[in-house]
């Protein structure tokens, strides 16, 4: 089953260096039968769009935790595309992330499939998104717009190969 996993670049640096993306659970997002049910009319690769981009907003998420924490990461969020066994999947159906699910195992890097990136242009959307991501989560309308403007960018695709390129400075 593909899932892709919210992270930073610090983080997947990380997991490089540990040989894997953990310590289990993880969380995640794919296309889960919630999430088939509700956008019905989609097709897999709709579905698989909407998982991404679930997983890209807790990638903004773990931006914000990391600043929080005085972890000086660069503002491109990441998603990681992984294929695991279907045994190693548990689907938590959620209102309002119907594709979030749960992985049991530690996920090897040899189960990458690919990574996704915000390009270098987007540093100043998802810089000033991790800024109102406060106001934005109290309800203010023109934070909320803001947060959605990083929205705006597409993550980029890259191969796993291409991963020590990422994360040289």
């Amino acid at each position: 089953m593909r899932v892709y996993l919210p992270c930073t670049l610090p983080a997947l640096a990380a997991a490089v260096e540990a040989g894997g993306l953990g310590p289990a659970p993880l969380i995640g997002y794919a296309v889960t039968p919630a999430l088939t049910e509700w956008y019905a009319s989609g097709d897999t690769e709709e579905l698989e769009y909407v998982a991404l981009t679930e997983a890209a907003r807790a990638s903004l998420r773990m931006l914000a935790a990391d600043r929080a924490d005085g972890v000086d990461a660069p503002p491109r969020r990441v998603v990681i595309a992984v294929e695991v066994p279907d045994r190693s999947v548990i689907f938590r159906a959620e209102l309002e992330e119907r594709a979030r699910v749960q992985l049991s195992d530690v996920v090897p890097m040899t189960k990458v499939a690919a990574v996704h990136v915000d390009d270098l242009d987007a540093a100043a959307d998802v810089d000033a998104a991790l800024a109102a991501l406060p106001a934005a989560d109290e309800g203010d309308d023109d934070a909320r717009f803001t947060v959605d403007g990083a929205e705006a960018h597409e993550l980029m695709w890259y191969a796993t190969q291409e991963i020590p390129d990422l994360l040289r400075p």
